[in-house]
C-alpha cells in the first residue's frame, strides 16, 4: 500500500513531551549522586549498612523505579497522559465490577497463560541460566508472584473504565478459557507485544549491573587527564542512560501512562533485522568473528591514535557526542522506548533532524571507535573483511529501520506526515532518503 506524501508547513507535535525523558536522566543522575556517596550519607545519617558506594546489582534494579516514578510523574501531573483518548480510558465511565467481571476473569486468564508460556520460555532457553542472564532471571523470579497477584486488582480496576475492556489479551484470554468469541488478529497482537516485552526485557535487565556499577565506583579525578579512559567511562555514563531509561520503557507499559503497546511490528523481516542485533543471535553474529566479526586484528582508536594528545581528546570527544545522541535518542522517548512496537509518535529531540537517530550515531560510533580498514597484522585481507562487513552490519541497521518505517507508516497518519515532513525538510533525512531509496527500494512503501 502507498501512501502519499503530504506537504506540511510545520513539524507534526510530539506525542512525548521533552519533559518526560529529561525527568528520568535528572532522577537517574541523583540516585548516582546517592550511590556514589552512599558512605558519608549513612555516616551522617548513623544509617546501619556498610560504608560504601551502592555499587551492587540491586541498586541498578532500584534505578528502575525511581526514573520510572519521575517519568511517571512528568506524564500525569504536567502531561496529563492519562486524559488523552489514545489511552482507550474513559474516566467518567465507572463501571459496577458485576459488569464486567467476566471480561476481568478471561482477561487474566489470558495474561497468566502468556506469563506461563513466557516463564517456560526462559527455562528452555539455555542462555538465560548463564552470564549476564542469571541476574535477570533472579529479578524477574522475585517479581513473579507480586505480579500475578497485583495483576488481579489492576486489570479490574482498569475495565471498570476502560472505552472498549475486550482488547487482545481478553481475546487470548478467551482462545484459553474457551469463553467468547475471539479474533486471531488481536490474538496475534497480543502475542507480538508480550513477545518483544518478553524477549527484550530480560535482555535489558541483565545488562544493568555491569555499567551501573562502573560508573557508581569510577574515580573521575583519577582519570580527568587521561582522554582514553576519560571518553570511555563517558561513554559508558552514557550508555547506562540509554538502558537505564529503555530498560523502563520495556516495564511501565500502562494504559493510564498512555505508554501501552498499540501494535507490535507484523512485517517478519522487522523481526528478523531486530532479533539478529542481540543475544543469543548476536554471538553468532556481530559479536564472534565467524560470521559478521569486523574487529579481527583491529587495534581500535586509542592504539592507532597513541601519542597523538590532541587527536586523542578530539577523538574520544567526537565518540561521546556521538554516544550523547544515542543516549538522546533512547530519554527521549520517555517511558515508551521499546522495539519493534507502535506506541505513539516522536517527532522533537534529536528526531527533528532525522528519522533514525539512534542507528545513525550507533553505526557512526562503530566506524570511529573500530577503524576496522586499519589492522595490527599488517594484513590487506584482513583489512577488506572487517571494513565490509562492518559495511554490512551497517545495511543492517538500514534494512532494520526501513522496516520499521513501513509498521509505522501503516500504523499512524500523523507519521505519514512527519515521514513526509522530515523527507523534504531535514537535511540528513533528505539526503539519506535519496541515497537510500536508490540503494534499497523496499516495495510498497513511499519515501
Amino acid at each position: 500500500m502507498n501512501h502519499a506524501p503530504t506537504t506540511l508547513e510545520h513539524r507534526p507535535a510530539s506525542d512525548v513531551s521533552a519533559g518526560v525523558g529529561l525527568s528520568g536522566v535528572a532522577a537517574l543522575v541523583v540516585w548516582l549522586l546517592v550511590c556514589r556517596n552512599w558512605a558519608a550519607i549513612a555516616e551522617a545519617l548513623s544509617l546501619p549498612g556498610p560504608r560504601a558506594p551502592l555499587s551492587g546489582p540491586y541498586a541498578a534494579v532500584a534505578t528502575l523505579f525511581l526514573t520510572g516514578g519521575a517519568m511517571s510523574a512528568w506524564s500525569l501531573l504536567v502531561d496529563k497522559v492519562h486524559r488523552r483518548p489514545s489511552t482507550g480510558i474513559d474516566w467518567s465511565r465507572r463501571r459496577a465490577l458485576s459488569e464486567t467481571l467476566d471480561v476481568s476473569i478471561t482477561k487474566i486468564a489470558g495474561l497468566w497463560a502468556t506469563w506461563a508460556a513466557i516463564a517456560c520460555f526462559y527455562c528452555i532457553c539455555r542462555w538465560y541460566w548463564d552470564g549476564q542472564y542469571l541476574f535477570a532471571m533472579q529479578v524477574l523470579g522475585a517479581a513473579a508472584v507480586p505480579l500475578f497477584v497485583l495483576s488481579i486488582p489492576y486489570v479490574l480496576w482498569l475495565d471498570g473504565i476502560m472505552v472498549e475492556p475486550r482488547d487482545s489479551s481478553w481475546h487470548f484470554g478467551a482462545l484459553v478459557v474457551g469463553g467468547g468469541a475471539w479474533d486471531s488478529a488481536e490474538v496475534k497482537k497480543h502475542w507480538r507485544a508480550w513477545a518483544i516485552k518478553g524477549f527484550f526485557g530480560a535482555f535489558m535487565i541483565s545488562i544493568l549491573p555491569g555499567g551501573f556499577g562502573n560508573v557508581v565506583e569510577a574515580d573521575f579525578a583519577a582519570i580527568a587527564r587521561d582522554p582514553v579512559a576519560l571518553g570511555s567511562m563517558l561513554i559508558e555514563a552514557l550508555f547506562l542512560i540509554d538502558v537505564q531509561i529503555g530498560a523502563v520503557g520495556y516495564l511501565f507499559t500502562f494504559r493510564p501512562l498512555d505508554a501501552h503497546i498499540r501494535s507490535g511490528n507484523p512485517l517478519l523481516a522487522g523481526w528478523v533485522t531486530a532479533l539478529i542485533c542481540y543475544p543469543p543471535f548476536v554471538w553468532g553474529t556481530m559479536g564472534r568473528a565467524d560470521v559478521l566479526g569486523y574487529e579481527v586484528h583491529t587495534g581500535g582508536w586509542a592504539y592507532w591514535l597513541a601519542g597523538h594528545d590532541w587527536l586523542l581528546w578530539a577523538w574520544a570527544g567526537m565518540m561521546v557526542v556521538l554516544t550523547g545522541i544515542y543516549a538522546w535518542a533512547t530519554f527521549a522517548f520517555g517511558l515508551r522506548f521499546s522495539n519493534l512496537t507502535y506506541r505513539g509518535i516522536l517527532t522533537n529531540g534529536p528526531y527533528r533532524f532525522t528519522r533514525h537517530p539512534a542507528y545513525l550515531s550507533k553505526n557512526l560510533f562503530w566506524w570511529t571507535s573500530t577503524l576496522p580498514f586499519f589492522v595490527t597484522n599488517g594484513s590487506w585481507t584482513d583489512a577488506v573483511r572487517n571494513t565490509v562487513l562492518l559495511g554490512v552490519v551497517s545495511g543492517i541497521y538500514y534494512w532494520r529501520a526501513r522496516t520499521e518505517e513501513a509498521h509505522l507508516l501503516a500504523e499512524d497518519p500523523k507519521y505519514r506526515q512527519y515521514h513526509a515532513w522530515m523527507g523534504e525538510n531535514a537535511l540528513i533525512t533528505r539526503s539519506l532518503t535519496r541515497l537510500g531509496g536508490r540503494l534499497f527500494p523496499l516495495r510498497g512503501q513511499a519515501r
